[in-house]
């Protein structure tokens, strides 16, 4: 293994560490705490990286990828971010190992089986259809029945996802001609 599935793999726990303290918190500008929490914005950048991954070392390479961050993440999200006596706070822990596991995981399916398509179809597909999931079991899991507007915040972080997606596609394009040389 090189330096860049190293970087990688540190990025992704980074990233998977930084959303699961992030979602605690609403974003309380032009009323949106209600639909969003900062946590919308810093994950999409973990489909970012699952993508650099599978279009540069493939698949199995990419799934290592995504293991290594998960545990990464987790490790420092239940040492840094888990109030153990707080039961949302163990909930958020649990609902982010399974939505980032079955997303990220999906997101590499997807992509590699869209990889031979224009350079922009399997990162945006794979992004997308790997979003829903990640949201529909994140949210529900976390925050289903605890009076916390889930619903509304889940279609608000779906959303910006969903741009961010959209937004990630230039690093990408940028990324995949030089990230071989690292």
């Amino acid at each position: 293994m090189n330096k860049l599935f190293y970087l990688l793999s540190f990025s992704m726990g980074v990233v998977v560490l930084s959303s699961n303290f992030l979602v605690q918190f609403p974003i309380r500008f032009y009323n949106l705490q209600e639909i969003l929490t900062y946590g919308a914005l810093s994950y999409p950048i973990a489909f970012l990286i699952t993508d650099l991954a599978n279009r540069t070392y493939g698949k199995i390479i990419a799934r290592k990828i995504v293991y290594v961050g998960f545990f990464i993440g987790i490790f420092f999200t239940i040492i840094f971010s888990t109030n153990f006596s707080d039961l949302i706070s163990i909930r958020i822990a649990f609902g982010s190992g399974i939505a980032f596991l079955s997303a990220q995981l999906l997101d590499v399916q997807i992509f590699d089986k869209l990889r031979k398509k224009k350079w922009y179809i399997a990162p945006l597909t794979s992004s997308v259809i790997a979003s829903i999931v990640d949201t529909s079991l994140f949210f529900s899991i976390s925050f289903y029945g605890t009076g916390v507007p889930w619903v509304t915040l889940s279609l608000g972080d779906l959303m910006v996802k969903l741009f961010i997606a959209l937004l990630m596609l230039i690093p990408f394009r940028m990324a995949i001609g030089t990230l071989k040389a690292i």
